[in-house]
């Protein structure tokens, strides 16, 4: 049984020729990545900002993440009280929490937040424009 579930869990990955990796905590891609984005979450939701990883994925110069903001320690960051509410960016009846999808591109040796989303409630990445380039990080939603 143990085997099956394994093989189970393991069957998306191989259907879809997973090309990608996960950057381990404390490697300098996955500092790079998150400091990637940092300023777009600060320009949002205010200073300080740190993410909960939620999925990362990079492969060559493209990579795809999923992060929970929040602040350092673990404080939770109340939308009624950032940047991007007062400026009517976000409406917390209408989205999905604070949420965050980013799309990179590696720029000669820099990584760029090409594209992001906070509190989406589709899969926007999923389109075939997006899925031309980082299909190697979103095989599962590039059907």
């Amino acid at each position: 049984m143990l085997r099956w579930v394994v093989a189970f869990c393991l069957f998306p990955m191989l259907a879809f020729g997973q090309s990608y990796f996960e950057p381990a905590r404390g490697t300098e891609l996955r500092r790079n990545l998150m400091a990637a984005i940092r300023p777009h979450a600060e320009w949002n939701f205010g200073r300080p900002v740190e993410f909960v990883v939620s999925d990362l994925r990079a492969s060559g110069d493209v990579a795809y993440a999923s992060l929970s903001p929040q602040r350092p320690g673990g404080g939770a960051i109340d939308i009624r009280t950032t940047p991007m509410y007062a400026h009517d960016q976000i409406d917390p009846e209408f989205s999905e929490g604070i949420y965050m999808h980013v799309l990179y591109q590696k720029s000669g040796d820099m990584w760029v937040a090409v594209h992001f989303s906070i509190g989406a409630t589709d899969v926007w990445f999923s389109q075939p424009d997006f899925c031309a380039i980082w299909r190697p990080v979103i095989p599962d939603y590039c059907q």
